[in-house]
C-alpha cells in the first residue's frame, strides 16, 4: 500500500466533514482531546483548505477522515483518529487497532458509518452535498 504524502504542514491536521453531524461531533470531542496540543481540525469543505494539501481530494475525504501528519505523510479512517488520539497518554491504548483482526474490524466498521453518516445523524447539507449520499 502507497503512503500519500502532501506538503508539511508542520503540525497534525484533521480535515473532517462539517456538513455531516457524526463528523462534526466528533470532531469537536477531538479536539476537547487534542487541541492546543499540536493538532488543528479543519473542515475540507471551507474555501481553500484543501489547495494546501495537494493529493488529497475531496473525494478521499467525502469517504474518511484524513490526518494530515507534521511531516506531510496522510492517514484516513480509522487508523487517522489511532493516530491523532494515540499521542496523548490514555490515547496510547487506541493503539490495540494495530492487533491483527481489529485493525479490520474497525476499518470495516468506520467505512459503514462513514458510508452511511448522513443516513445516522440525518443531513445537515447547506449545498445540497447530502443528495450524493441517497442515491
Amino acid at each position: 500500500m502507497t503512503t500519500l504524502q502532501t506538503t508539511p504542514p508542520g503540525h497534525d491536521v484533521v480535515l473532517y466533514d462539517s456538513h455531516c453531524r457524526v463528523c462534526s461531533g466528533a470532531a469537536r470531542e477531538m479536539r476537547k482531546l487534542v487541541g492546543g496540543q499540536g493538532t488543528e481540525l479543519l473542515s475540507f469543505r471551507d474555501e481553500g483548505v484543501l489547495d494546501a494539501f495537494p493529493g488529497v481530494s475531496f473525494e478521499r475525504c467525502e469517504k474518511a477522515m484524513q490526518l494530515i501528519q507534521a511531516d506531510g505523510r496522510v492517514l484516513e479512517g480509522a487508523e487517522a483518529i489511532v493516530r491523532a488520539l494515540g499521542r496523548r497518554p490514555l490515547g496510547r491504548l487506541f493503539y490495540v487497532y494495530y492487533v491483527p483482526g481489529l485493525r479490520q474490524l474497525a476499518d470495516a466498521v468506520y467505512g459503514v458509518v462513514a458510508r452511511y453518516r448522513f443516513r445516522i445523524a440525518g443531513r445537515n447539507c447547506p449545498d445540497g452535498a447530502c443528495a450524493v449520499h441517497f442515491k
